[in-house]
């Protein structure tokens, strides 16, 4: 099938998605390495991406970068004050816990992630078939990417996404039900069984169970303990 599966292309992309970032000590950007995107948080500064994009990195030497094109960061770039990560992934590297939310902190004008880019809803348990869209950021490009297919249940816990492009830096992009608009509904993450793939055509995703949900409650105590 995978054969048979569209391509990517890259487009202007969207406010909420973004790339994920080295980040000196002097605030500088470093090396892209991952793919994100905001979720509705009551702080309005939470992003969802794969747990192993961020496994083994300090949260301040992390920056995310929405709707990041070519150079250009047209909301500005906002450090990772905290990474919260399932104990379940930290001790066994489940595929099932691949999933990971980042607490950011605030624009240079003091506004919150959210207020500039609009935020993304999670989805909860999507039906096979469903179309969905996955934006992410190649490493080997600086702009981008968006396909559009069905998503396909690969196991009862792992999501199927078959497209050609997705390749390394793509990993913790969402997969969005496709007609939404954007902020959209995200039912899942670039990440899962092989890290999200082990070929450009196709990408796995964990499913958003009750894992997940615990996991963004969490991720939202998080956000308000450090206001």
């Amino acid at each position: 099938m995978a054969s048979l599966a569209p391509n990517a292309v890259s487009f202007a992309g969207l406010p909420a998605v973004g790339a994920l970032f080295t980040l000196a000590s002097n605030g500088r950007l470093g090396q892209h390495f991952c793919s994100a995107s905001v979720v509705g948080s009551t702080k309005g500064d939470l992003v969802v991406t794969a747990a192993h994009c961020v496994t083994g990195r300090a949260a301040g030497r992390v920056a995310f970068v929405p709707a990041y094109r070519d150079g250009s960061e047209p909301f500005g770039q906002f450090p990772v004050t905290n990474i919260v990560i399932d104990a379940a992934w930290s001790k066994t590297a489940d595929p099932d816990d691949d999933v990971a939310f980042l607490v950011v902190g605030s624009a240079s004008t003091g506004a919150s992630l959210q207020s500039l880019t609009g935020a993304e809803r999670l989805g909860f348990a999507p039906a096979s078939g469903r179309q969905v869209r996955a934006v992410a950021y190649p490493d080997s490009g600086s702009s981008p990417i968006s396909c559009e297919n069905d998503l396909r249940f690969f196991s009862a816990t792992q999501s199927e996404f078959d497209c050609g492009g997705y390749t390394v830096g793509t990993s913790g992009g969402p997969l969005l039900l496709a007609g939404s608009h954007s902020p959209g509904v995200v039912v899942g993450v670039i990440g899962g069984f092989e890290q999200g793939g082990n070929t450009p055509q196709v990408s796995y995703a964990a499913r958003f169970a009750q894992n997940v949900k615990a996991l963004y409650w969490l991720a939202l105590s998080r956000a308000g303990a450090q206001s």
